[in-house]
């Protein structure tokens, strides 16, 4: 959907603005999934490489070089798996809470020469994500079924589990993409602070293995109890515990909620602002 600087932005709620610039949504999404590889041999496929690479690094260092196992698994590839399914979900958590920071910022010439819906550049942002998800998941999925692995019909559990993890993902990068408009060091403190919830996160490691001490402290982080959700399912099909999920959801109503309280209160400002 084309836009012009001379329209104006209509009344609408957010929801009602997203399906009425959803073909600008869309075409957006597909233009930016399609186009980060523009010119390259791989193209798209390098959405595949970049977390499979990372699977392999930290299947090799950790049953190789540390001896990792995991406890009561006597299974070969399961650390593989159990690995996966950690990426999956880390993957797209951070590739959208990283992206949407910035994406009011980097989208400034947008913003300050066309009316439109600003909640439109977020909504781009997760629909990009959820397409290179997509892509992975079913990967996973196939690489499980060649090696009879697959859960079965518990794998059904990863929509509600995807669900949370947007919710997450979109509520705590919006919050720091308004912020970031007006402190430009909120980006910084993303980054970084990624990097640290992401060891603290049990995804390469399994919890067990983890002294009593530091174990507790993890309990506190809300993505530990989801990141063992997408495990269960594909190691051990199994649902998920969803007392252990309880906080990824409280968090991801929290964020969303402020997400949305900032939005509408400074969405007028940020042409001003950029």
């Amino acid at each position: 959907m084309e836009i012009t600087s001379t329209q104006r932005h209509l009344p609408l709620s957010s929801i009602q603005a997203l399906w009425s610039y959803r073909g600008f949504v869309v075409a957006n999404a597909r233009r930016e999934v399609v186009g980060r590889y523009t010119g390259s041999i791989l193209g798209s496929t390098w959405n595949l490489v970049h977390p499979l690479v990372s699977v392999l690094i930290y299947t090799l260092v950790f049953t190789e070089v540390m001896r990792a196992r995991l406890p009561g698994v006597d299974d070969t590839l399961a650390y593989g798996v159990f690995i996966c399914a950690g990426i999956l979900m880390w993957g797209l958590f951070a590739e959208i809470a990283n992206r949407m920071t910035n994406v009011f910022v980097e989208n400034a010439n947008l913003i300050k020469k066309a009316s439109f819906p600003r909640i439109c550049l977020p909504a781009t942002v997760a629909l990009s994500a959820i397409a290179n998800y997509a892509l992975l998941l079913t990967l996973v999925c196939a690489f499980l079924v060649v090696t009879g692995r697959f859960p079965g019909w518990p794998v059904l559990w990863i929509v509600p589990l995807t669900l949370l993890t947007l919710g997450t993902a979109i509520g705590l990068g919006m919050t720091a993409g308004v912020l970031q408009v007006f402190f430009r060091d909120i980006g910084s403190i993303i980054y970084i602070g990624l990097q640290l919830w992401f060891w603290l996160t049990p995804i390469v490691y399994p919890l067990e293995a983890v002294p009593k001490g530091i174990r507790q402290a993890i309990a506190f982080n809300p993505l530990a109890g989801l990141a063992r959700a997408y495990q269960d399912v594909f190691l051990f099909g199994s649902a998920p515990r969803w007392s252990e999920v309880v906080p990824a959801a409280a968090l991801a109503i929290a964020t969303l909620a402020l997400a949305l309280v900032l939005y509408r209160r400074h969405a007028a400002e940020l042409a001003d602002e950029l």
